[in-house]
């Protein structure tokens, strides 16, 4: 369904297992991003009424879901971390085109959305299967709902303001450079990317 190119590696839930006071507080930091995330586009694009529309629930929706990871972080008398480089995003922020229109520049944001949703989803679904305890894997199985409705989300906000080749063609090149970003990145168990 998500036509990510790289599944991730199965030893990463056990590394996060083993350090899950890490894995929770970039998880938080995660959805505090997705919610800011949104808010910028609502702000470079309010004429797209029908976009914002459909985003403004998103950024409540995120940042409800920021403050359950702040809440299990807090039942199990562990701590938020300092926010730490993402070293995923950001090699997926250069392979941005930055150029070009204003609206061609929001396809790309809505696209890498996506596809940052899509990887999401995905380790929400390991954690949702293979995490040792019951509770928890509850607990991951919502947050894989929720980023598969996002990411289906932000592929038709591009749908609906570009062709669906361009969308489509651009689509397969980030999921190609996610994957060789993914390669080259080394496998941490305390990073939710």
């Amino acid at each position: 369904m998500l036509g990510l190119k790289l599944p991730t590696d199965p030893r990463w839930v056990n590394l996060a297992e083993k350090s899950l006071e890490e894995i929770l507080t970039d998880h938080a930091y995660c959805e505090q991003k997705a919610a800011t995330t949104c808010i910028s586009i609502i702000s470079l694009y309010p004429d797209k009424i029908d976009m914002v529309r459909k985003l403004a629930p998103i950024v409540t929706e995120e940042w409800g879901h920021f403050r359950m990871v702040l809440k299990e972080l807090e039942d199990r008398n562990l701590t938020l971390g300092r926010q730490r480089k993402d070293e995923y995003v950001n090699a997926m922020l250069k392979f941005q085109k930055k150029d070009g229109h204003l609206d061609d520049r929001l396809i790309e944001k809505l696209l890498l959305c996506a596809l940052i949703e899509a990887r999401s989803c995905e380790r929400f679904r390991l954690l949702s299967i293979h995490l040792e305890e019951e509770a928890l894997r509850k607990f991951y199985h919502s947050f894989m709902v929720s980023e598969a409705g996002h990411y289906r989300l932000f592929i038709d906000l591009a749908k609906q303001y570009s062709t669906e080749e361009k969308v489509k063609t651009r689509w397969q090149e980030y999921l190609a450079h996610e994957a060789k970003v993914l390669n080259d990145i080394k496998l941490r168990g305390d990073r939710m990317h």
